[in-house]
């Protein structure tokens, strides 16, 4: 694996030549014939993964905008892909495979960069996938526009360019640009990288250590981001309790961010229950802007699978934790994530994770099978989970966990509460999201895009509360 310096002198330049791996089937779809290219090229971005995926992916489609490149839609025809990769789960990694092909059988002509965790995880693997151009690792993803040939010269490549190091920087960062988010909330990266290690996990191999973003520059682009439409901000890495800048703690941050003209509302994305101290806690049940929503990954409810997960908490005092966070914020909406089939989750083992979420003050829970991550801890850990039992935990997780959504959602019927408002639903429905993580429906024949309406909710389904708009008793 061949590092490449960062430096202006030393920017490899393409020299565009034709493809010469294996032959692409063409079908009705295809461009047949390689049509004359549009003034401005075009660019199609795609994510894998998570929030902090996204917000990374947001950053460099307003840099490829800025370089002249017309952003079209993940499937569309387009000059140039660039997909940021997810290598949390075998599943993920082969989808970031099949979105490749994918868009070859689409665009056979498009040049292919790859980046994000599988670029930085599974570099050998993706430079011998037939159609890849360009992989760029993880000390280098945010500067992937500049490693592209020019606009005018993009073409496929006989083998990948490939920028790689297994030393990611541990210094705290800027970045460049602000967000291209379509949607109405926004993802704000605030910190990357992960010291804590657990032993199913890959992310510290393909993020690095914890690092934190320079507080002034939050602030920058949660500015910028505001004077673009966006309400809400949603905070994202890897591990966003370990947020540090300048002495400056999240709890710090969160303030000064609530301090930015037009925010209306802040939302912590998932955090690490031994991060979160008794004052933030305090501040969300106070404050008018941050969300009373905490995404706290548990993982297992058993304690011998916890510590063979190298967890830094027992499930004893996860629960009361949770306990005390719903004490003290009102209505507060409470996520988790839930792992089944870690080798050695006996019976009596998946019994306890089960009995602690369904009494616990939870509204909803992600449910992940373990996978085997190379290079993890757990790979080497005996006591292998069968697939079919595997499959029979999580359905059962799933079904608790829409029967205790439902259950949240239900509580609410009757009371009047502000939703931000996203997108019309081919339905008709007017749909957006409540401070504490409801997603909620009205009809109107108002535009509500980006607009905080009181609403009254009347009903809930399976994640969707239904209701009207406050003093409209009915459709407005």
């Amino acid at each position: 694996m061949r590092a490449v310096a960062l430096h202006e002198a030393s920017l490899p330049r393409f020299t565009p030549l034709p493809y010469n791996g294996e032959p692409m089937h063409l079908d009705s779809q295809t461009e047949q014939v390689r049509a004359p290219r549009p003034a401005r090229p075009r660019a199609s971005l795609h994510t894998i993964g998570c929030r902090l995926n996204q917000a990374e992916t947001a950053l460099l489609a307003d840099r490829l905008k800025r370089d002249g490149y017309q952003l079209v839609e993940h499937g569309e025809p387009t000059d140039l892909f660039v997909l940021n990769s997810c290598s949390v789960t075998e599943d993920a990694e082969k989808d970031c495979r099949y979105q490749i092909r994918r868009t070859l059988r689409r665009s056979p002509h498009a040049f292919v960069a790859v980046t994000g965790c599988y670029a930085q995880t599974g570099v050998e693997g993706l430079r011998r996938l037939s159609g890849i151009d360009l992989i760029v690792g993880g000390q280098y993803k945010m500067d992937l526009p500049d490693y592209l040939p020019a606009p005018s010269d993009l073409a496929k490549q006989p083998a990948p360019l490939v920028l790689h190091t297994n030393t990611i920087e541990r210094a705290d960062f800027v970045l460049d640009g602000t967000g291209a988010c379509d949607s109405t909330r926004a993802n704000l990266k605030i910190q990357d990288g992960c010291n804590f290690m657990c032993s199913f996990c890959n992310i510290p191999f393909a993020r690095g250590h914890e690092r934190s973003r320079q507080l002034p520059d939050v602030v920058r682009e949660a500015e910028a981001l505001v004077a673009r439409g966006h309400r809400e901000l949603i905070l994202t890495g890897v591990n966003i309790g370990q947020y540090r800048h300048g002495g400056r703690s999240l709890l710090d941050l969160i303030k000064e961010l609530e301090r930015v003209d037009g925010v209306a509302r802040i939302r912590i994305s998932s955090i690490e229950p031994t991060t979160i101290p008794d004052a933030l806690l305090d501040h969300m049940a106070a404050s008018a802007k941050l969300c009373h929503h905490l995404h706290i990954p548990l993982q297992s409810g058993d304690d011998g699978i916890l510590q063979a997960m190298h967890r830094r908490y027992r499930a004893g005092d996860y629960a009361s934790f949770l306990q005390k966070a719903a004490s003290l914020i009102p209505d507060l909406c409470l996520g988790t994530d839930l792992m089944v089939g870690f080798p050695g989750e006996d019976d009596r083992a998946f019994a306890n994770s089960y009995r602690l979420v369904a009494n616990l003050p939870l509204a909803y829970f992600h449910v992940f099978n373990y996978s085997a991550r190379p290079g993890t801890a757990a790979v080497k850990l005996p006591d292998v989970i069968q697939p079919a039992t595997l499959s029979a935990r999580a359905k059962a997780l799933a079904s608790l966990s829409r029967a205790k959504r439902l259950a949240f959602y239900q509580r609410f019927t009757g009371q009047t509460l502000p939703v931000l408002f996203e997108a019309r639903e081919p339905s008709g429905l007017w749909t957006g999201w409540t401070g504490n993580y409801l997603r909620v429906g009205v009809r109107s024949h108002r535009d509500l895009r980006k607009q905080i309406e009181p609403v009254v909710v009347t009903g809930a389904m399976d994640g969707l509360a239904v209701g009207h708009l406050s003093g409209a008793g009915g459709s407005a």
